[in-house]
């Protein structure tokens, strides 16, 4: 969702912001602050069951708007209608079992429900609810009827919910629903559809960086942040995928609906990535191994020494994973694999001459290639890349939200996957061959 100009309040998204009756409703008060602090004017539609858990009073004073809560109130503005028109996005969090219902029914018994079917914007729902509920055959069914209805349904997190109880069924993380939320805003802004064209597809990425210990305190890594990688989980998932994600040292919010396996070192990512593509379809290897770790870990901290000289470190070279992936695959053709090249150009040769020859010695599917000279990139919500495979002309996916460039990955490998569908076919669209991971 690109910043509006300051002042210029016509240019500002409107949102609608729905709450459903869980009481997961007092965690749509930090996605309400989120969606304002990007320069959104948010309008509140709570239904009668969420304003007992969260009060109108709460929902004007973070918004600094009205609340929408009947259809009765200012009845010659036609509300029920006025506001799913004027919406240019609609996301309801939490979206309890009940309200999904009443919405696949089609049902308009309030303001809520009424506004989601006079709407035209992309409409995303937040589920929260106990396990039981969200794995009845209803709630699946009525989940697979809102998606055919066009509606972007995530599924719900893992974690405590109730009482004691733990599973499937907990809200989001509203930083990871706002994510999305933007997302599905500028894909459908820029005249892109959001469909579920990996539906029934596996994939795997990894994001973050590496470390490899030194001694109890400190270890040898690298600046990786892990956005691009999660912006991949986030958005695959988005567009129907079962989603793995190998998070090497991050600190980033749980994308919805993805699994999530921690490691530290290239040895642990290694393992993991081999273990869950097994049966994938594609892997995406975003994730910034550290070339190189020390032979021997020291088991005390190594100090300072009395007489000013410095410790030697003798390091041995770390498992290539891209390489192992793609020479346990040999001549199969799945899973599609996708490496990511962080580059600096040199006396050597520019950024694309390295990548190109980071190509030639390896053999997955297609390369994403960023010039991270200068610390470009790392920790940065937006990204450039240029997209290498054999065979094909450089692609360039000019400067935008690490989102964006996560689709046209997206976009990329669902050709790979089913040909018939023409990208594949361009010049520009990329083979069967790329190189290097490495996640920013």
């Amino acid at each position: 969702m690109t910043a509006p100009v300051p002042g210029a309040a016509s240019t500002r998204p409107h949102v609608v912001l729905g709450v459903g009756g869980g009481i997961a409703a007092y965690k749509a008060c930090e996605l309400l602050r989120l969606f304002t602090e990007s320069r959104c004017e948010v309008t509140v539609i709570p239904t009668a069951a969420a304003l007992q858990f969260v009060g109108e009073p709460t929902w004007a004073a973070l918004s600094g708007r009205p609340v929408a809560s009947e259809v009765w109130h200012d009845v010659h503005e036609v509300p029920h209608v006025r506001l799913g028109r004027e919406a240019d996005l609609v996301v309801v969090a939490p979206a309890t079992a009940d309200l999904m219902a009443r919405a696949a029914q089609g049902r308009a018994d309030d303001l809520l429900t009424s506004t989601l079917l006079t709407s035209r914007a992309p409409v995303l729902l937040a589920p929260a609810m106990h396990t039981e509920m969200w794995e009845h055959p209803a709630t699946r069914e009525n989940v697979a009827t809102l998606r055919r209805h066009g509606y972007v349904v995530l599924d719900p997190a893992v974690g405590r919910l109730t009482g004691p109880d733990t599973g499937r069924g907990r809200l989001p993380d509203p930083e990871e629903i706002h994510a999305t939320a933007l997302d599905l805003h500028e894909r459908r802004g820029g005249g892109s559809d959001v469909g579920r064209d990996l539906e029934g597809r596996r994939v795997v990425v990894s994001a973050g960086g590496t470390r490899e210990p030194l001694d109890p305190v400190r270890f040898l890594g690298n600046r990786s942040s892990g956005l691009q990688g999660f912006a991949l989980a986030r958005t695959a998932a988005l567009r129907g995928a079962e989603v793995t994600l190998v998070a090497a040292n991050t600190d980033l919010p749980v994308p919805a609906g993805v699994e999530v396996r921690e490691v530290e070192t290239t040895e642990e990512l290694q393992t993991q990535v081999v273990a869950a593509s097994a049966d994938a379809d594609v892997v995406v290897m975003a994730a910034a191994p550290a070339d190189f770790a020390p032979v021997s870990l020291a088991g005390a901290k190594i100090k300072k020494s009395s007489d000013g000289s410095t410790p030697s470190i003798e390091l041995r070279e770390t498992p290539d994973v891209l390489a192992g992936l793609v020479a346990d695959r040999g001549d199969e053709t799945s899973p599609v694999i996708v490496g990511f090249a962080a580059e600096t150009g040199d006396a050597n040769g520019s950024v694309i001459d390295h990548a190109r020859a980071k190509l030639a010695r390896k053999g997955c599917d297609l390369l994403v290639v960023n010039d991270v000279g200068g610390g470009a990139v790392f920790g940065r919500p937006d990204n450039s890349a240029v997209l290498l495979a054999v065979g094909a002309s450089p692609y360039d996916v000019p400067q935008g939200s690490k989102s964006a460039l996560a689709h046209v990955v997206w976009d990329r490998v669902v050709a790979l996957l089913d040909p018939s569908r023409g990208a594949a076919a361009e010049p520009d669209a990329g083979g069967r061959h790329a190189s290097e991971s490495r996640d920013l």
